[in-house]
């Protein structure tokens, strides 16, 4: 959908980027226009993402993103363009001009959320309906309350094959969108019928209170034993997790990770409403950043089995580099929380979580575990374990305390695991830091776009086009002598940029990465900051566009593609940094 002139400039002027970005990210202002804050698309341990409020935009140093507020949304919701503006649009007052008054011209996010939302109530009805009846006797045999039914939405698929279908085309929705959303599946031939059957449905719920997908339990030995919605439109197994939406209001300071949804229920009606789990037993990248917004506690309650071990020590690395402190619930004599706190109840519980291992600890164990600690080669093989992961630990204090923990548990000496773990990180780094020289060498990563799609097929004159790019956002008056055109660019990405530049210019309209990003990909928008990050001095402009056009025709001639030109062309870069290669 087409929007009028100049909305899209009263949106921006009306969003403030940090007021945006910290609905997400823990911002620390440095500066006056300047904030910083770990990046929520990559997992880091050091502030690498910059939002620049003069400029209202953002930039990761670490993994390239960068845009004005809408790539943010559009990044972080995994929303569409319109969509994102729409969402912005929303958050500021205004409202989106519609160019048809047609039922065409909801989006298909819209559609595929009011029909998820019918689901849930579909299913939540049949706790009430004799199909719903095996559902109703597996939630009074689990102990689950009336309460919490109510407040997970809980319910029950029929054991038919289209019985939501049958009802929700009733509604008025088609085959087409419930297969779209997840709800249906289309059959060999060619008719659809019900994702989920004979199971107990916990409906997953994102912090708006938008059902983006569903979690369901089987009802008898069938398998699978969970089954979740595909990824579709508005859900993504690995960007979300379960009950979030009622644990991001607890009081009690921290989340619990669970394994399974009854887990989650029984730890909510057991009192410990901050417990959520993460869709099936491997935490993402994604859902700890996630997690990371309301609390930079976690305590992981997994399975008390290999597998569920197994996954805790996977989560402990993913939750380190997100820089959120974790500890790990052991559960002697039962098998995960719902069993434990049937078993001792929820005081024993708050004492187990009181007494929860930090990570160091749990990791010393399971490598411990796995050892005979009476013979020689046993010892050995656990301080193999214990030197690499006591290697890790950043603190010298704590390491400290732990070398004194495995010296008394083997009998080696102090100095000696001391000198290991040294020479581990004296590895670690000399690897990281000949990775790193690998990576400089390679001359053509450092000046192609990171984004596949944008690749430059000739480095040389792209370099060139970026550099008139920079002065016409740096200086619109230079429009005025380039004399170029579009199809003087042998890069796609750079000649659209320079079309909407010049179109704007000549439109009298702001020339602004804020104003521009929007009406690119989220992959051309994070290349956009990149390129405008690189110096340029509008005082050398004319000597600058002079140079840039040269680069751009002589590179034109020759089309030096080849390594020893790009290593060439890279060391007269060098000498021409006052104003931007």
């Amino acid at each position: 959908m087409a929007l009028p002139d100049g909305f899209l400039d009263e949106l921006i002027s009306r969003t403030d980027i940090a007021d945006v970005v910290s609905d997400y990210v823990q911002l620390k202002q440095k500066g006056g226009a300047s904030y910083w804050g770990l990046c929520p698309f990559h997992s880091e341990k050091t502030p690498s993402f910059h939002v620049e409020t003069d400029r209202q935009i953002y930039h990761c140093f670490g993994c390239g993103k960068g845009g004005g507020a809408i790539n943010f949304i559009m990044d972080i919701e995994n929303l569409g363009f319109m969509d994102a503006v729409a969402f912005l649009a929303k958050r500021a007052g205004m409202e989106v001009p519609d160019s048809s008054a047609s039922d065409e011209a909801k989006s298909r996010r819209a559609t595929m959320l009011e029909l998820n939302r019918d689901a849930a109530r579909f299913y939540y009805a049949m706790l009430s309906d004799e199909r719903g009846k095996t559902a109703v006797e597996y939630i009074n045999k689990r102990g689950i309350s009336a309460a919490m039914v109510k407040k997970f939405g809980l319910g029950a698929a029929p054991n038919e094959w289209s019985a939501l279908t049958d009802a929700m085309k009733k509604k008025g929705y088609s085959e087409v969108q419930l297969v779209d959303a997840g709800l249906a599946k289309r059959g060999k031939s060619g008719g659809v019928y019900d994702t989920f059957r004979n199971r107990l449905m916990f409906p997953v719920i994102d912090v708006r209170g938008s059902v983006l997908g569903f979690s369901g339990r089987i009802l008898d030995d069938g398998e699978p034993k969970y089954l979740n919605s595909p990824d579709t439109a508005v859900f993504s197994k690995s960007r979300n997790l379960f009950a979030l939406n009622l644990a991001k209001k607890s009081k009690l300071g921290m989340l619990i990770l669970a394994e399974g949804n009854i887990d989650v229920v029984s730890l909510h009606q057991a009192g410990f409403d901050c417990a959520v789990a993460s869709l099936g037993t491997s935490l993402t990248e994604e859902q700890a950043r996630l997690m990371s917004r309301y609390t930079d506690k976690v305590v992981i309650a997994y399975d008390n089995d290999g597998a569920g071990q197994k996954a805790a020590q996977r989560a402990i690395g993913i939750f380190e580099n997100t820089g959120i402190s974790c500890r790990i619930l052991r559960m002697d004599g039962a098998k995960d929380p719902d069993e434990y706190i049937k078993a001792k109840g929820a005081e024993a519980f708050s004492l187990l979580l009181e007494r929860s291992e930090n990570h160091v600890e749990y990791r010393l164990f399971a490598a411990r575990s796995k050892q005979d600690m009476d013979s020689p080669d046993g010892k050995m093989g656990y301080l193999r374990e214990a030197t690499a992961i006591l290697s890790t630990l950043t603190n010298e204090m704590e390491r400290d305390v732990y070398i004194a923990k495995v010296a008394s548990e083997t009998g080696a000496l102090p100095d000696s695991i001391r000198s290991e773990i040294k020479r581990l990180i004296n590895a670690r780094r000399a690897a990281g830091k000949k990775k790193e020289d690998r990576r400089a060498m390679r001359v053509d990563l450092t000046s192609q776009p990171e984004a596949r799609e944008l690749k430059y097929e000739n480095p040389v004159s792209a370099a060139g086009e970026e550099g008139v790019i920079r002065l016409l956002m740096k200086d619109p008056a230079v429009a005025d002598k380039v004399p170029l055109e579009e199809k003087d660019f042998t890069s796609p990405f750079l000649a659209k940029l320079f079309s909407i530049i010049m179109e704007r210019i000549g439109g009298g309209e702001a020339v602004t990465e804020a104003a521009i990003a929007p009406l690119l990909t989220s992959a051309e928008a994070s290349h956009f900051s990149k390129i405008l990050a690189r110096p340029v001095s509008a005082a050398q402009a004319d000597k600058a566009l002079v140079d840039y056009i040269e680069k751009i025709r002589s590179a034109k001639k020759t089309e030096i593609t080849d390594d020893d030109a790009l290593i060439r062309f890279s060391e007269k870069q060098k000498k021409t940094k006052s104003y931007g290669g």
